[in-house]
């Protein structure tokens, strides 16, 4: 490292210290302090729900027993998946439902930073086998309402960790889908069903979705639907939080 080198990154460490002391960092759920980058507080740490262990090979559901490859969960198995494997970083409970409504519904676009850190850490062997990155979008009404798209946020802030390329525009929900929330199953799929499509070609290419919340696998199995029909070679998924049964 040259001395140019050395004195920038001093110099960079000095503000970001100074900007510590003034704005002291706080923890991601109840502002208590905390030090260094895990963003939450012990007691909060300990009562989030994250994804660890054993996992469902297809859709990152947590399993019971020791770490294995080739596991599928009750769903996996009879579900044909469109994508190659799958991990969420989260069980949508506890805390982590607090954060991802934050971040949907109440502005919280500081929670990225750490959200993407801890995604990209659960994702990493999809990560390594990706060429790209793309973000399963929201409705444009819904982002116009929102004045942002959250997958696109995880997904723009994950490129900036991974090195990967991001297409932010690699995707277009082509109607306004609705809540799943209440639906069963197979109305989730039927509500989904063609409602993305591909704005780029993606031929030869091994894509990494990313969404916020994975319940049925629906949204991302129309999302993953239009990739192949560009020509995607490989479709891997990758959720911020996974809604499951345990």
């Amino acid at each position: 490292m040259s001395y140019l080198d050395k004195t920038i990154g001093a110099g960079r460490k000095g503000v970001r210290g100074m900007i510590d002391a003034i704005y002291p960092p706080t923890c991601l759920i109840c502002d208590t302090r905390v030090e260094g980058n895990r963003g939450l507080c012990g007691k909060c740490w300990g009562e989030t729900p994250f994804i660890s262990g054993l996992a469902c090979d297809k859709c990152g559901t947590p399993l019971p027993g020791d770490e294995d490859a080739g596991t599928l969960c009750d769903d996996c198995l009879v579900l044909a998946r469109p994508w190659e494997a799958g991990r969420a970083a989260l069980m949508y409970s506890g805390t982590a439902r607090k954060m991802v409504l934050a971040l949907k519904h109440a502005d919280k676009t500081e929670l990225v930073p750490q959200l993407s850190r801890w995604m990209a850490r659960s994702g990493a062997a999809l990560i390594a086998e990706s060429d790209v990155i793309v973000p399963v979008p929201v409705h444009w009404s819904r982002a116009i309402a929102r004045r942002y798209d959250q997958s696109v946020l995880l997904a723009t802030a994950l490129g900036g960790i991974t090195g990967l390329n991001v297409w932010t525009d690699g995707l277009i929900r082509t109607r306004r889908t609705g809540t799943q929330d209440g639906k069963t199953r197979d109305d989730r799929y039927a509500n989904t069903s063609g409602a993305f499509r591909a704005r780029r070609r993606m031929d030869g290419l091994s894509v990494l979705l990313i969404d916020d919340v994975m319940t049925s696998g629906a949204t991302f199995t129309a999302a993953a639907d239009a990739c192949h029909a560009a020509g995607a070679k490989k479709i891997f998924v990758l959720s911020l939080a996974r809604v499951a049964k345990v």
